[in-house]
């Protein structure tokens, strides 16, 4: 019996992803007659959790749709700023993602993250208990149908990575707000109360501190202070705040 045909056409954003032959435009290809169009666009190596419509003949249809002989299907990118259901909007990081953790907390964002690999079954659970919008470049555990919601990290570069974040998915930045250590809150500090934390230098040099509400760490505008200003500026300015 042969196999239904349809062509297929995959945006250009997501060609990274598919085999060389079907980067060039609308290619054919045979399905089974039983599969979804949801598990057509992954066979091909598209992450659902990038492909934002799916049109057939130019008429958008659900995931679950079976494909049938000479349909045409469309397989288009995410719409940004992409709309995530529920509120608020938070994240949760594999591990490869440590450094673009730390500047998403710096941006007061709330970005859980271990920092020793747990697995990806006890990633997805995570993301489905806390609601949380999964981040990776690893395309096997964004498809696992526990995650609540997931997003492929383009970049291997914690600039251009956390600009992506800040485009697609415009969260709402409070800089200097939250732990880059542990995530949790931060609140002004007595420089008494933090005194026995500090270094003999740091306690002659600066007045005004930070201390994190969850794990105590202590934080000032040390040397470093001027390169993260530059993270906070750039961001701020990506977000348009």
């Amino acid at each position: 019996m042969k196999r239904p045909e349809i062509t297929i056409e995959v945006a250009p954003e997501l060609r990274l992803f598919v085999p060389s032959d079907y980067r060039s435009g609308r290619r054919t290809l045979a399905t089974d007659g039983s599969s979804t169009l949801g598990h057509v666009v992954e066979s091909l190596g598209v992450p659902l959790t990038e492909a934002g419509r799916l049109l057939v003949d130019g008429h958008q249809v659900p995931v679950s749709h079976v494909p049938g002989d000479g349909e045409h299907v469309e397989v288009c990118g995410v719409e940004r700023p992409q709309q995530v259901p529920g509120a608020p909007l938070r994240f949760l990081l594999d591990v490869h993602l440590g450094t673009l953790a730390r500047r998403l907390r710096l941006l007061g964002v709330d970005a859980a993250y271990e920092n020793e690999d747990i697995g990806d079954p006890a990633l997805a659970t995570l993301s489905a208990k806390e609601r949380r919008v999964l981040l990776s470049r690893d395309r096997g555990l964004l498809r696992r149908r526990e995650i609540w919601a997931g997003a492929y990290v383009y970049s291997d570069r914690p600039d251009d990575q956390l600009r992506d974040v800040l485009e697609r998915f415009t969260p709402a930045l409070a800089p200097w707000t939250r732990c880059t250590a542990c995530n949790g809150p931060l609140k002004d500090a007595d420089k008494d109360a933090v005194q026995e934390q500090l270094q003999q230098g740091t306690q002659r040099t600066y007045d005004v501190f930070a201390q994190c509400t969850a794990c105590g760490r202590v934080y000032w505008r040390g040397a470093h202070h001027s390169r993260l200003e530059a993270i906070v500026a750039d961001a701020l300015r990506t977000s348009g705040a």
